[in-house]
C-alpha cells in the first residue's frame, strides 16, 4: 500500500543564535554553565523587568535570510506568544507573529533521487525557553532556566518534504549553512538545533494536504528519519483502517523508536498574540543590510563551482572538501602553497581526517600548517617520498613536532624514494628471481601479475623504490626478457 501514498513534511528548526548575551537582556549565553546561574530579572519575568533587543542577534537572523535567499522585512516587531509551562518564567514566549524578520527563500539539497529544492515559509526571532530536568530529583522536576531567553530563529519549510531522505539531507545542509555563516554550531545533541516535524499523508495525485501531526523537539538528523518513516506508517494504517488522523502534538521514543501522543495541537489562536508593549518595532535599514550581505562567506555552493571549475577537481571531492567550514578553510590556504590541487584535497580527506578521527579532533586542531603540509604533498608528487610512507611516517612525526621539516625528516629517516636505476633494477632483479613461476605466467598473458612484482619490489625497497621507474624496469625485464 506504500505506493499508493504520498508522504508530506514540512520541518520548523530552531537554531540558537551564537550571541554572546540573550535576546533581551545582558544576561550570559553561553551552554554548560552550572544550572539558574545565567539569569536575571528579566530572564525570571519579574515584574517591572523590561526587555532590551540584541541587535547582533538580528544581524546574525538575517544573514540567514539572505544565505537563503528571503525577501527581509525592514519593519519589525515582537508579540507575546502565551502558554503556560514550568520552563517558562514569564507565562508567555517573546516571538515574531505576523512580521517574520525573513520570508520565502529555498534550500537546495541532493539525495540519491537527484536535485530538489525545498521552499521556506519564514525564519522568525524568538527567545527560548528554560529547560524541565526530570532525572535530577526522583520525586521533581527541576528547572534549569539558564536557556530562558537564549536567542533563536526558528526555520520553517513548506510542506515540500516527500520522503525521510529528503528530510535529512535538508538539516544537513541547513546545519552546513549555519556554521558556515558562524550564527550557531548546530550541535542537536546539546539542543543547539532542533527539529519539529509535521507529517501527514495523502493518496498520490491529491492536492489537499491531509491532517498532520507534529513530532516535537528530534536531536539528531537519525532520529528525524526514525521518526518519519514511523509516523508515516502509522498514518498509512489508519488511513487503511479509514480511522480519522487526530491533529496531535506527538514526541518520539528514540530507544523503541516509536511515537506518542503528548496532547491536542494548539492552533495560533489558542496562543492569544498580540504585540509586546515593552518592546518598540525595529527598522532593518538599507546600510544595515548591505553591510551583513557584504559579510557573508562563501557557501558550499559556491565553493563546490569554484573548485570543479578552477581547481578540476572532481565534483564528489569538492562536496565533501565543502562538507564541513574547517576543511575548507584549511584547504583555501593549502591551495595557495600548492599547485596540487587534487593530492591537497585527497590528503586533508584521507590521511589527515583519519588521525583527527583516531584523536577526536577536528581541524581546528590540526598543529602542521598548510606550508609544511604542502612541503609534504610535493615530495610525494615529484616522486620523492612514497605515498603510504609519508603518511604512516611523516604525518605523524610532523603533528608531534611542526616545526620540523618534512624533506629534513624524510632524509633522516632514509625514507627518500630511489630514482638510481642500478638500485631500482636490482630489486626487480631480486623480486623477480623469487617467482620464477609467476614471470611464466605472466609471459603467457597473465599481464595482471604485473601488481604482484610491483608490491615485490616494494617490499624489497622497502617503500624506497620510485614507482614509476620501478614499473619501466619490471616491464623492460618481462617483456624483454
Amino acid at each position: 500500500m506504500q505506493n499508493v501514498y504520498e508522504l508530506v513534511v514540512g520541518l520548523e528548526v530552531h537554531a540558537q543564535l551564537l550571541t554572546q548575551t540573550k535576546l533581551f537582556c545582558g544576561d550570559g549565553a553561553s551552554f554548560g554553565a552550572p544550572p539558574n546561574t545565567q539569569v536575571s530579572p528579566v530572564t525570571l519575568g519579574h515584574p517591572g523587568a523590561l526587555p532590551r533587543l540584541n541587535r547582533t542577534a538580528v544581524d546574525f537572523a538575517i544573514k540567514m535570510g539572505l544565505a537563503c535567499g528571503c525577501e527581509i522585512e525592514r519593519t519589525n516587531y515582537f508579540a507575546r506568544k502565551h502558554y503556560f509551562y514550568p520552563d517558562l518564567p514569564k507565562g508567555y514566549q517573546i516571538s515574531q507573529h505576523t512580521t517574520p524578520i525573513c520570508k520565502g527563500g529555498k534550500v537546495t539539497v541532493r539525495t540519491a533521487e537527484g536535485e530538489t529544492t525545498i521552499r521556506l515559509n519564514r525564519i522568525h526571532l524568538e527567545e527560548d525557553a528554560g529547560k524541565s530536568l526530570h532525572d535530577v530529583d526522583p520525586n521533581n522536576t527541576a528547572v534549569d532556566y539558564n536557556r530562558a531567553g537564549v536567542p533563536l530563529i526558528e526555520i520553517v519549510t513548506e510542506p515540500d518534504i516527500r520522503s525521510s531522505e529528503e528530510a535529512s539531507a535538508y538539516l544537513t545542509e541547513l546545519r552546513k549553512t549555519l556554521r558556515y555563516l558562524g550564527i550557531c554550531d548546530g550541535n542537536m545533541e546539546e539542543g543547539s538545533m532542533r527539529c519539529d516535524a509535521n507529517v501527514s499523508v495523502r493518496l498520490k495525485g491529491e492536492k489537499a494536504l491531509g491532517t498532520k501531526v507534529e513530532i516535537k523537539n528530534l536531536n539528531s538528523i537519525r532520529n528525524v528519519r526514525r521518526a518519519i518513516e514511523y509516523e508515516a506508517k502509522r498514518l498509512i494504517e489508519l488511513a487503511e483502517q479509514g480511522i480519522p488522523v487526530q491533529q496531535q502534538t506527538r514526541s518520539f521514543d528514540a530507544a523503541e523508536g516509536t511515537s506518542f501522543a503528548m496532547r491536542d495541537k494548539e492552533e495560533a489562536n489558542d496562543y492569544r498574540y498580540f504585540a509586546d508593549p515593552d518592546l518598540p518595532p525595529f527598522h532593518v535599514s538599507d546600510e544595515q543590510l548591505e553591510k551583513i550581505r557584504a559579510g557573508i562567506p562563501a557557501l558550499p555552493a559556491e565553493l563546490t563551482l569554484k573548485y570543479t571549475r578552477e581547481l578540476q577537481l572532481p565534483e564528489y571531492d569538492a562536496r565533501t572538501v565543502c562538507d564541513d567550514k574547517e576543511t575548507v578553510d584549511y584547504f583555501e590556504k593549502l591551495i595557495v602553497e600548492t599547485p596540487y590541487y587534487k593530492a591537497a584535497a585527497n590528503w586533508l580527506l584521507g590521511p589527515v581526517r583519519s588521525v583527527l578521527n583516531e584523536n577526536g579532533q577536528t581541524l581546528d586542531d590540526f598543529p602542521v600548517s598548510p606550508a609544511s603540509m604542502a612541503a609534504l604533498i610535493a615530495l610525494v608528487e615529484e616522486g620523492k617520498l612514497n605515498f603510504s610512507i609519508a603518511g604512516s611516517r611523516i604525518l605523524p612525526q610532523l603533528i608531534r613536532d611542526p616545526a620540523q621539516d618534512p624533506l629534513d625528516l624524510a632524509v633522516s629517516l632514509n625514507l627518500l624514494q630511489s630514482s638510481d636505476v642500478d638500485e631500482v633494477m636490482a630489486w626487480v632483479e631480486e623480486a623477480l628471481a623469487k617467482m620464477p613461476d609467476k614471470v611464466v605466467e605472466y609471459r603467457k598473458g597473465k599481464k595482471g601479475l604485473i601488481g604482484l612484482f610491483v608490491g615485490e619490489v616494494k617490499k624489497l625497497s622497502k617503500g624506497k623504490a620510485d614507482p614509476r621507474l620501478t614499473n619501466r624496469l619490471l616491464l623492460e625485464k618481462l617483456d624483454n626478457g
